[in-house]
């Protein structure tokens, strides 16, 4: 018998399945493209991939990069590479001083953008303006609504 035959899944559509290589360790399918997650090993995994949040922030990261090249390449500035660096934490609600929500805690996202050459004040304004746009910006700070229900 050989290895199972893995279907990938339509676009926009990701699949997570237990990989069964650690207690959270999973095989994550995007597209063509496999992707490891874990836990952290002080959260009881194996440390084999980034965690769901770890993730979540790539998605943020990745897609201000992005959107950002887009704007600089229709602009034609010359500004090298963008890196752009997403740390998450949860945080205390009475301990967030621009927080709505005052009770329990808070996820807060703190995004970081370096561009490789040196850009003027206004520049470096309608970057942040522009990373605002990011489509993942939009969808964090937006409404968001999930549905869940059982297959079969």
């Amino acid at each position: 018998m050989g290895a199972p035959v893995r279907v990938h899944p339509p676009h926009g559509t990701v699949i997570a399945c237990e990989s069964g290589r650690g207690r959270y360790a999973l095989d994550i399918m995007a597209g063509r493209h496999l992707l490891t997650a874990d836990e952290p090993v002080d959260a009881g995994g194996e440390d084999a991939g980034p965690s769901p949040y770890e993730l979540l922030s790539a998605a943020l990261a990745s897609c201000t990069a992005m959107t950002l090249r887009m704007y600089v390449e229709r602009k034609g500035w010359k500004i090298g590479r963008i890196h752009v660096a997403v740390r998450h934490e949860k945080i205390h609600a009475a301990d967030c001083a621009d927080c709505e929500t005052r009770e329990g805690r808070v996820d807060v996202f703190e995004r970081v953008i370096e561009v490789e050459r040196g850009i003027d004040e206004e520049t470096r304004r309608r970057l942040l303006v522009i990373a605002d746009k990011c489509p993942v910006h939009r969808t964090l700070t937006g409404e968001v609504r999930i549905r869940t229900r059982l297959a079969g």
